[in-house]
């Protein structure tokens, strides 16, 4: 399908405001044509005097018939002047507004994506098309559609005076446009495959650039900025090479038109001239069909240009749709789930999950697990052993090939996703702040929040200290990322986080893992308080953070293979007792 009527088709409710704004570009071209026909009347009442065609309208002086068209000049000036007004905002403020939706649908569309999209498409590349891709085709629509329209109409109306004048020269001036016509699609159409290519060059040297911006630090630390220079003079070289490509193509269109525009111009001129001496045509028609070919042929070489806008955006277009268009494999809503109804017990029923369905190991295979209801789990093992793919899976980034995750009995697949999410609080390793300030990073997600409930959440995670401690306090900027912080301070704000929502199922995920040993002592402080009452899991290699579980599962190639309180796992003399052993080197003196 064409990626305008794609796009159409989808952003049916600016169908009308299209339609509207082309009627304009259609009245303006009428009244920029008259002038050159106003022009030709000039010229023969001039020379015919009292024998001229307004004279045959009842208009004999040629005086009058002068002032006439003088007047007639400025009421369609005033008019061209109107519609072009009339257009351009129409134009404008429909590429602003579809450019705008466009951008918010396909960024929300985004956003529900599985993470496993993620994982198979680059950031830069979405960032182009949310970018670049929707401002290409905001160009398209703040003035190359209007410019399609007035050529096509401003060639019908010509050749329709053209053909009341005099259809024999009407047929041979005419000749050259269907020449150019064709020969402006036959150009488009070998841009369209180049331009697709130059717009996933773009993508490419964006995702490069991206990566490169945010790995900044380690770029520096290891010296490597003339090899990733190297990097993104090749990516750049790609883009300039595919755009190189189009350039060729583009840059002959023009002059190839301006021939066939030579052509046509040059028999009005001559072959006009003729009849005019032979007394077949007459002398203000002559004129006005001179000016009205410079009008019809002379546009006809911004083809090139809306030939070249009008691909590149084509190009772009489909990108957006088709990245609307991706399905979502997770869908969202169903069953309702009032936070304040949810229990907290959560059930692994014979679970297979791979990461690569088709041919990849499974990260969990045939994996049970139940977590009663306000209790304390904890999962250890080996790097690759299943942990984090379990918080995953009870997050819904992913679904399972096979078996069933419950929540208080009811499958998790069958809940409304945002409501399950919201019930569920989660720390993880790499802690997530927003460009914003401390107070609203705790508040992430909170409608109203309470500035008295966001300083107890930061008491009780023991952040206070730290933030009071700041130039602008809860006010202060954490920069992009949270780049201001420290990694503690940022891991502390993420508590805060979990503490404000107040959720009854909470996921630590390494929460202390790459903190000091202060700020660990400090988070599991706040963590002891924090499991009372609620389900929760904790994912920790560093197995003094969950030795006060309830219960301990050992994971191994995605599968329990021990299970136990701490002393009880230590007295098996099993996997965590070895795991014990080796970080404290003592097992009698943990007990």
């Amino acid at each position: 399908m064409h990626p305008l009527k794609r796009l159409f088709r989808h952003a049916h409710q600016y169908r009308r405001d299209a339609w509207i704004a082309s009627f304009y570009s259609l009245l303006n071209k009428i009244f920029d044509v008259l002038p050159e026909i106003l022009i030709g009347v000039a010229v023969d009442v001039v020379v015919n005097q009292k024998a001229s065609f307004l004279a045959g309208l009842g208009i004999v002086e040629p005086k009058d018939q002068l002032i006439l068209l003088a007047i007639l000049t400025v009421l369609i000036w005033l008019g061209e002047s109107l519609f072009q007004y009339l257009y351009d905002v129409r134009w404008r403020n429909l590429a602003q507004s579809l450019q705008h939706d466009l951008r918010m649908e396909a960024y929300q569309h985004v956003q529900q994506l599985e993470l496993a999209y993620f994982e198979r498409n680059r950031s830069g590349n979405l960032l182009a098309i949310l970018n670049e891709d929707i401002n290409q085709m905001e160009r398209f629509f703040n003035g190359g559609f209007n410019s399609l329209i007035q050529v096509f109409f401003g060639s019908v109306m010509v050749g329709g005076v053209f053909f009341f004048l005099t259809k024999e020269l009407a047929f041979l001036a005419l000749i050259p446009v269907p020449f150019i016509l064709y020969g402006a699609f036959w150009f488009q159409s070998r841009l369209a495959t180049r331009y697709t290519s130059v717009r996933e060059a773009a993508g490419a040297l964006t995702a490069r650039i991206n990566n490169n911006l945010q790995g900044i630090a380690t770029v520096k630390a290891y010296a490597t900025e003339e090899v990733e220079s190297n990097h993104i003079r090749e990516a750049s070289d790609r883009y300039r090479e595919n755009n190189a490509q189009a350039i060729k193509l583009s840059a002959a269109i023009t002059p190839v038109i301006r021939i066939a525009i030579l052509a046509g111009f040059t028999v009005t001129l001559l072959y006009g001239g003729f009849m005019t001496l032979n007394g077949e045509l007459g002398v203000g028609s002559y004129s006005a069909l001179v000016y009205l070919t410079q009008r019809l042929l002379w546009p006809l070489t911004g083809l090139a240009e809306l030939t070249d806008l009008y691909q590149r955006s084509m190009a772009s277009i489909q990108r957006v749709m088709n990245l609307l268009d991706t399905p979502l494999a997770i869908q969202y809503g169903g069953k309702a789930l009032p936070v304040a109804s949810v229990q907290g017990h959560i059930q692994f029923t014979q679970v297979r999950f791979a990461y690569d369905a088709q041919s990849g190991q499974p990260a969990l295979d045939q994996f049970n697990l139940d977590i009663p209801a306000g209790k304390t789990i904890a999962l250890v093992g080996a790097t690759g052993g299943g942990k984090s793919t379990i918080t995953k899976l009870l997050l819904r980034f992913y679904d399972p090939q096979q078996g069933q995750i419950l929540l208080d009995g009811d499958d998790i697949a069958t809940l409304d996703l945002q409501q399950l999410r919201r019930a569920i609080g989660y720390v993880a390793q790499d802690t997530f702040l927003t460009d914003a300030s401390i107070a609203e990073n705790i508040a992430y997600g909170e409608a109203n929040p309470d500035m008295s409930a966001i300083i107890a959440a930061a008491k009780a995670a023991e952040a206070h200290e730290f933030i009071e401690r700041l130039p602008d306090g809860y006010a202060t900027q954490v920069g992009e990322r949270g780049m201001k912080l420290s990694g503690g301070q940022r891991q502390r704000l993420a508590l805060a986080r979990a503490i404000l929502k107040n959720p009854p199922v909470l996921i630590l995920d390494e929460a202390t893992s790459a903190v000091d040993n202060e700020t660990e002592a400090a988070i599991q402080r706040s963590l002891n308080k924090l499991v009372v009452g609620r389900t929760s899991i904790i994912i920790a290699h560093r197995l003094s953070t969950v030795r006060h579980a309830d219960c301990i599962h050992v994971l191994e190639h995605g599968r329990i293979v021990e299970s136990g309180n701490h002393a009880t796992l230590l007295q098996a003399g099993g996997i965590y007792a070895d795991l014990w052993r080796l970080q404290t080197g003592d097992v009698e003196t943990s007990t």
